[in-house]
């Protein structure tokens, strides 16, 4: 079995796992006040870009 030829730093290591973040989901918020990802239509009310495009689910 291979081995690292030297030990690798907690800078380094660190360093290297910057990059593994997840981002997070960019949140817009709905003129109903709910929350909904950008470019979809509100899930609580049917609303995408201030006109109605899907029936509400609690009509």
């Amino acid at each position: 079995m291979a081995l690292p030829k030297k030990k690798t730093s907690k800078s380094r290591r660190n360093m290297r796992r910057s990059h593994d973040k997840v981002a997070a989901p960019n949140v817009i918020y709905c003129e109903c006040g709910e929350p909904v990802l950008p470019h979809r239509a509100c899930s609580a009310c049917g609303t995408y870009n201030g006109r109605q495009v899907t029936e509400s689910s609690d009509a």
